[in-house]
């Protein structure tokens, strides 16, 4: 089959946003031209893309994967289109990079991989460190850029920031638990159920800002670190939990099935970027490293 670089298009931006509706508002198209884009793309591949619910569409397994392989695509593209045609190699240095714990386990090998690979003779050294932490060495100089939550981010008047990612947070259930079928899931149909608290990466300070304005307390029962303890609670039918979709994965780590549902609510994304200090001039190194990443991502989000 051939693929077309607009049903990859397509296809990101929807399952970016979960809604056909929204994917055409962003790009600018009718509805059905996205759903004719997805349905092509989804016939030549063989699989399906995305499953259908009444609040709007979810990637399946298959369709989990082929966006890893859809976005290294659009990046691909990008940079043709942006690069010189010839590159200096022999660019070189050292990058800093502050990043958390959720964005290297989940987020940022691959690119380090594609970008080592690229830039051979620039190395990055990975600083794991808490978000406090993280802007206390960039406003020092000791980071020369952060990988890392943004969302999340204080000090906005001294570091700039670019969002490369928005994850939404959405609902995990273990595999036929009731609330599967109800059509909208609200905060107060899981408030009533028992609950696993992420505490990692300030999680838990994050799920603040949708349940106090909503009147509304989980039933915590768990709490802790550890995305795969959580996973496997859920899995193991102990409970439900709000977490984001770069975190999700279909399966526990002994095989259960994880379901994942949209919720009713204002519930922030979990936003990824790079931030860096606007008073410290960067390296060229550290300036190779941030436009790759941001070419990455097409440049297509807010920075401040």
């Amino acid at each position: 089959m051939t693929l077309s670089l607009k049903q990859i298009r397509y296809f990101i931006a929807t399952a970016d946003s979960g809604q056909v509706s929204l994917a055409a508002i962003a790009l600018n198209v009718s509805q059905s031209a996205v759903t004719s884009a997805i349905k092509q793309l989804e016939d030549g591949l063989g699989v399906s893309l995305f499953r259908r619910h009444a609040s709007g569409v979810m990637l399946t397994a298959q369709g989990a994967r082929f966006l890893l392989h859809a976005r290294n695509i659009m990046a691909a593209v990008s940079a043709a289109e942006r690069a010189p045609l010839t590159e200096d190699t022999a660019l070189s240095g050292t990058v800093n990079v502050g990043v958390t714990y959720t964005v290297l386990g989940y987020f940022l090998p691959r690119h380090y991989a594609r970008f080592s690979r690229s830039h051979p003779n620039i190395r990055l050294e990975l600083h794991e460190l808490p978000r406090a932490a993280l802007e206390s060495g960039l406003l020092d100089g000791s980071l020369d850029i952060a990988v890392m939550l943004v969302s999340n981010l204080q000090e906005r008047k001294q570091l700039a920031y670019e969002t490369l990612l928005r994850s939404r947070r959405r609902l995990w259930l273990p595999a036929e638990h009731k609330l599967l079928s109800t059509d909208a899931i609200t905060l107060e149909n899981i408030a009533s159920e028992p609950y696993a608290m992420l505490t990692v990466d300030e999680a838990n300070q994050t799920s603040a800002r949708y349940w106090q304005p909503s009147g509304l307390e989980p039933n915590v029962v768990l709490s802790t670190s550890s995305v795969e303890a959580v996973r496997s609670f859920v899995a193991d039918g102990m409970g439900v939990t709000i977490l984001s979709d770069m975190v999700y994965r279909p399966w526990s780590l002994d095989g259960q099935r994880i379901e994942l549902r949209n919720i009713v609510a204002d519930i922030p994304s979990m936003d990824v970027g790079i931030t860096w200090n606007r008073t410290i001039p960067q390296t060229p190194a550290t300036k190779t490293f941030q436009a790759f990443l941001s070419l990455t991502f097409s440049g297509a989000h807010n920075s401040g």
